[in-house]
């Protein structure tokens, strides 16, 4: 299976976007109904898993675009968007608490998307076929 460096992008940043999301309203939709099991969308260990899925994703678009753009400077976005989610994931609610806990995940997840969003721009305007 042949899977071209977009589908990366897309597939990382829509797993960014999803743990903002999951950071956001998580604690609404809990405030609202609380006596719903959300089973593993609720534990803290959620957060991890998606790591499991971001950081590889992410790093390989990204490689995959620099190696072919040969613009690097985007792989530091990546580099410091994915330290912060890993960091926040780890630490973030020990250390930090809930609040700057999903600050720091939103900043983090911002960081990684605008990685790929610009990824994603400099493919399709240097024509890369990967």
């Amino acid at each position: 299976m042949d899977i071209n460096n977009t589908a990366l992008d897309k597939i990382a940043l829509s797993t960014s976007i999803f743990c903002a999301m999951h950071c956001l309203f998580l604690p609404v939709f809990l405030l609202f109904f609380p006596t719903i099991n959300l089973g593993q969308f609720g534990d803290e260990s959620f957060h991890s898993m998606l790591l499991y899925l971001i950081i590889p994703v992410s790093l390989i678009a990204l490689l995959i675009g620099c190696k072919e753009h040969k613009r690097y400077f985007i792989l530091f976005y990546g580099f410091i968007g994915i330290s912060i989610l890993f960091s926040t994931a780890i630490w973030g609610h020990d250390f930090f608490g809930e609040t700057l806990e999903v600050i720091f995940t939103l900043i983090g997840t911002s960081i990684v998307s605008y990685g790929h969003i610009k990824n994603q721009k400099l493919c399709r305007e240097n024509n890369c076929h990967h």
